[in-house]
């Protein structure tokens, strides 16, 4: 009986060991790296960082860090793994896509990396730790900042969705970068998938190393503007810096006097600066001329960041407007002609055109103006009060809430009493006066603001066209309803111009929405690679420099 008791208890014994034996191998007692990983990712702070606060990307950091047991990822058996010197490689280079490579440590990763030589003595668990968890936060920022930007857009009230903030990066990272044979190669497909994006990465690499070279000497500021054949003491400023710019062709003649080649070059220069391209060099030329080449560098940076902020899911490529250039794109060539257009955006200083993306739905041939609140209180009843037949004589008609017209034009006591009320508003009857013109293209938004043509086409001949409450003015309201219109056949151009001066307003509905782009780059990049610089208009260009520099995180 003794026997048996003994036998048993050794049975229990060796079973118990075996079953200790095998939690012990499921759940290995954690190491001190990673307690120190866990410790640091709760207080969502790494001192050793440029930015150390990283609480923006906390959860992101313990998703991934909690799919791999809280292990090193980046280190193993003490040492980097090659993906992690590839992404190290990627944070030194970063100014070629227009970020700031000390955003990433780029200067502190040699050191880091001299850590884990093999020659030298074993890191420490905690110096793993930092610099594993430092490669991770910095990879986090990176592919997000290239993906969708640094800041979200909606913090200056632009309104692109760019998606979800920061998307799965844990994921992405764990299974595709810790794995990947190419890094640059997997990271480069996270970039947005336009033309313009690239060719101002390409033009970017350029204008780095103009950059590096420093500034030509600056062209001297003329008393007063200097036309060609005028003589002027600053020529051979002038065509140093022109050559250094690549307006002037590095071959061209010397001269000593402003005429010719050099004359040809300031108006490609004016051009491409969005100025009168008049040859004459007057203050506004040769301040853009004397502009530092870091400018230039910040303003492609910029562009590239707005790049970012672009949905990438369009349907198709989207009809464009960039507000500083003042200008108009179509970027589907086929089956539709490509169109670029000249347009008159809101005045900076009052009724900026805001930034936003939507559908175009329909347009309205012969509309009529239904006048925001805002322009009936400010402008036209002041009118009305000093002149009782300002809005007879311009075509204007009070119409109830209800849409029932009251009066012509007309403004008596009592319905000049229910304008300021607001029980009535005011509207502009069609036609030529109309200040929307013939046509306007609609793509309905929260603001307000649509494309639409203008009694006033001499405006499109100022260099600078910020003269609107907000809405879009374009230059060829016909080219633009045959480009909008192209998959209704019915509608030849012929038919569109008898729209536009026909009797009645016309509303065409689109078989399907066309995409609406209006955007805000100071940096233009053309399709033969020729690089177009704004003004800031807005002061946009400002405010995100100054986001920028306050460092992560940034507002999200």
């Amino acid at each position: 009986m003794r026997a048996c008791v003994i036998a048993l208890a050794l049975v229990v014994a060796l079973w118990a060991g075996s079953a200790m034996s095998q939690v012990a191998t499921s759940s290995p007692a954690a190491t001190p790296a990673q307690g120190d990983l866990a410790t640091l990712i709760v207080a969502g702070t790494l001192s050793d960082l440029r930015w150390p606060n990283f609480t923006d990307y906390r959860d992101h950091v313990k998703k991934f860090y909690d799919a791999g047991s809280n292990s090193l990822a980046w280190i193993q058996g003490g040492q980097p793994r090659p993906q992690a010197l590839a992404m190290i490689e990627l944070f030194k280079q970063a100014s070629r896509k227009g970020l700031n490579p000390d955003d990433y440590d780029a200067t502190r990763w040699d050191a880091r990396i001299a850590k884990l030589h093999p020659a030298g003595p074993p890191a420490s668990d905690a110096e793993l730790a930092h610099i594993d968890l430092a490669l991770t936060v910095c990879t986090m920022r990176y592919i997000s900042d290239l993906r969708i930007g640094r800041v979200n857009p909606q913090h200056f009230k632009f309104a692109l969705d760019v998606g979800p903030k920061k998307y799965d990066l844990p994921d992405l990272i764990r299974t595709q970068a810790l794995t990947a044979e190419d890094v640059p190669a997997l990271i480069v497909k996270d970039e947005p998938p336009y033309e313009g994006y690239r060719r101002a990465e390409v033009a970017l690499a350029t204008y780095l190393k103009l950059a590096s070279a420093g500034d030509a000497p600056a062209v001297p500021m003329p008393a007063k503007g200097v036309r060609p054949r005028m003589p002027y003491a600053g020529v051979p400023q002038l065509i140093v810096r022109l050559r250094q710019l690549g307006d002037l062709a590095a071959d061209a003649a010397n001269s000593a006097s402003y005429d010719g080649a050099v004359v040809d070059a300031v108006k490609h220069f004016q051009l491409r600066h969005g100025l009168e391209p008049d040859g004459v060099l007057g203050k506004d030329t040769v301040t853009q001329m004397n502009q530092p080449l870091s400018r230039r560098v910040q303003q492609l940076e910029l562009t590239l960041e707005r790049y970012r902020w672009i949905p990438p899911n369009f349907p198709e490529p989207p009809l464009v407007v960039n507000i500083p250039e003042f200008r108009l794109r179509t970027l589907r060539k086929q089956p539709a002609e490509y169109l670029t257009m000249r347009v008159v955006v809101g005045k900076a200083m009052r009724t900026q055109t805001p930034v936003f993306a939507d559908n175009m739905r329909y347009l309205i041939f012969r509309p009529y103006w239904n006048v925001p609140p805002s322009i009936q209180r400010s402008e036209l009843i002041p009118k009305s009060q000093r002149d009782p037949n300002y809005l007879s004589d311009h075509g204007f008609e009070v119409v109830s809430n209800g849409g029932v017209v009251v009066s012509d034009g007309s403004v008596s006591d009592s319905v000049m009493s229910r304008l300021r009320s607001g029980a009535y508003s005011i509207r502009q009857k069609p036609g030529p006066k109309n200040a929307l013109g013939l046509v306007k293209f609609m793509f309905p938004n929260p603001y307000n603001v649509y494309l639409h043509s203008t009694p006033q086409p001499e405006l499109f001949a100022r260099a600078r066209r910020d003269f609107s409450h907000g809405c879009i003015r374009v230059e060829n309201p016909a080219a633009l309803a045959a480009w909008v219109l192209r998959e209704k056949k019915e509608w030849t151009v012929d038919r569109i111009r008898a729209a536009m001066n026909g009797d009645s307003s016309v509303q065409v509905n689109l078989d399907k929405p066309i995409p609406v782009l209006i955007l805000y780059s100071t940096a233009v990049v053309e399709p033969n690679g020729e690089v177009r610089f704004f003004e800031d208009i807005y002061g946009h260009d400002a405010l995100l420099v100054k986001v920028l520099a306050s460092g992560y995180p940034y507002p999200g």
